[in-house]
C-alpha cells in the first residue's frame, strides 16, 4: 500500500476535498479489495468511522463508510445478528493487507455464498449517502426500503467501484445469526454433474444457503436455521439428491469460510479471474478457459479461475452471457468487464451526471 493520502474526518470535509480536487482521485478504504494500481491523489475514507444508528429490534444498521467491517461484525454478533450477504475476505487470494471497510464492501458489492438465498450486498443495502464529483452530498434511500427519486442510487452505488462518487454513509437491513447448520457433500462429480445437483437442490423447498463445487474435493450444499429444522431439511434434501449420487451430511458449516474467501486459489502463482454467468453455461465455459485451477459457487453462477499470468480470459472465451472480472493479474488486461452498446451509453451518461470532471472515471476503490 502506498503512503497515507487525504483523510477527511467528516462528510463536509470530504465534500470540500472533492470540490477542491484538480485531478484524478483514487479512493481508498482499507485497501483489501484493490483490483487496479492506484493512480492520482489518494483520498482515504477511514476517517469516516462510527456507527450512526443500530436498532437490533428493527434489524437496521446505519454506519459511516470508513468503519472497519470487523468492528461492525463484532457489534452485530453481540446481538446475535449479521449482515445477510456473508461478506468475503479476499486478502489472502489477492495478496492484500489492511482492514476492510463497509464503504469498500458496498463499492465492490462484495457478496459470499449466501447470495443464493439472501441476495447480494445491494439487496441488503437500504440507504446511502455519498459525495459526487462536484462535491455535492447526495442521500438516497433510508431506514426503510423505499426510493422516490429518478435513480435508485442505492443499487447503483453497490458495485460502482467509486466511479460515481465517494460513499460517506451506508444503511443495511440485518438478519439473525442462524442457530446451527449442516453441509451436504457429494463426491466425484464433474462440473456438469455438479451444476445439475446444485440446481436440483436450489430448486427444492429446503432453503439452501450455499451451493458450491470444488473439483477433486466435492460438491457442497449448506442448510442453516434452527436445529430441528436443519436436521429435517438436511435429511429431506439428502433424499432429494439421491439420483445425483451418494450424499454425506456433515454437522456444521466450517468449510464455507474457505469457499467464501476463494481460499482454494490463495497463495498460488497466476492471474485470478471471477466470472458471473448462467449456471447452465458454467461447465462449457470452464472447459474452454484452460484454467490451472477453478471452482464454482452460487450454484454454478460464479466461476473462480486461476489462469496463466497475462491471460486475456475474455478474448479466449469470446462473447458469453455474463461478465468476467480480473481480480489479480499481470499485463494491461482491464480488470472490469467492458460494457458495450446501450449499457456502455448508460454507464457513460451516469458518469457524466455524477462525475462531470472525471475525478473518478479511471479510479477504482481500493476497498
Amino acid at each position: 500500500m502506498k503512503g497515507q493520502g487525504m483523510r477527511p474526518a467528516t462528510e463536509s470535509e470530504l465534500a470540500e476535498v472533492i470540490r477542491e480536487a484538480r485531478g484524478r482521485l483514487t479512493i481508498r478504504g482499507g485497501g483489501t479489495r484493490a483490483i487496479l494500481p492506484e493512480a492520482g491523489a489518494v483520498l482515504e475514507t477511514m476517517g469516516l468511522t462510527g456507527v450512526e444508528l443500530y436498532e437490533p429490534g428493527a434489524l437496521t444498521l446505519v454506519v459511516r463508510a470508513g468503519t472497519p467491517l470487523a468492528q461492525v461484525e463484532a457489534t452485530l454478533a453481540a446481538e446475535g445478528q449479521r449482515l445477510p450477504f456473508e461478506v468475503p475476505d479476499f486478502r489472502a487470494v489477492l495478496g492484500r493487507a489492511g482492514d476492510s471497510t463497509l464503504g469498500g464492501v458496498v463499492a465492490a458489492n462484495a457478496s459470499g455464498p449466501r447470495r443464493v438465498q439472501a441476495g447480494a450486498c445491494r439487496d441488503s443495502l437500504i440507504g446511502v449517502r455519498f459525495v459526487t464529483g462536484e462535491g455535492t452530498v447526495v442521500k438516497n434511500g433510508g431506514r426503510v426500503m423505499k426510493n422516490v427519486t429518478g435513480y435508485d442510487l442505492v443499487k447503483l452505488m453497490a458495485g460502482s467501484w467509486g466511479q460515481l462518487g465517494v460513499l460517506s454513509e451506508v444503511s443495511f437491513k440485518l438478519l439473525p445469526i442462524p442457530e446451527t447448520g449442516a453441509t451436504l457433500v457429494l463426491r466425484g462429480l464433474s462440473d456438469g454433474q455438479a451444476v445439475a445437483a446444485l440446481s436440483a437442490a436450489l430448486g427444492s423447498p429446503y432453503e439452501v444457503s450455499g451451493a458450491a463445487h470444488l473439483p477433486g474435493q466435492g460438491t457442497f450444499l449448506r442448510i442453516e436455521g434452527f436445529a430441528n429444522s436443519v436436521a429435517y431439511r438436511a435429511e429431506q434434501l439428502r433424499k432429494h439428491l439421491a439420483p445425483h449420487g451418494t450424499v454425506e451430511v456433515e454437522e456444521g458449516t466450517a468449510r464455507w469460510a474457505a469457499i467464501r474467501d476463494a481460499a482454494p486459489l490463495a497463495g498460488r502463482a497466476g492471474d485470478v479471474w471471477r466470472l458471473s454467468v448462467k449456471p447452465s453455461d458454467a461447465p462449457g465455459l470452464v472447459a474452454r478457459m484452460g484454467a490451472e485451477a477453478h471452482f464454482l459457487d452460487w450454484g454454478g453462477g460464479l466461476i473462480w479461475a486461476l489462469m496463466a499470468p497475462g491471460t486475456d480470459l475474455r478474448a479466449r472465451l469470446g462473447a458469453f452471457a455474463g461478465h468476467a472480472t480480473r481480480m489479480k493479474g499481470e499485463g494491461a488486461v482491464p480488470a472490469l468487464h467492458p460494457q458495450t452498446g446501450a449499457l456502455a451509453e448508460l454507464e457513460a451518461g451516469l458518469r457524466r451526471r455524477f462525475d462531470p470532471r472525471g475525478l473518478f472515471s479511471d479510479a477504482l476503490v481500493a476497498a
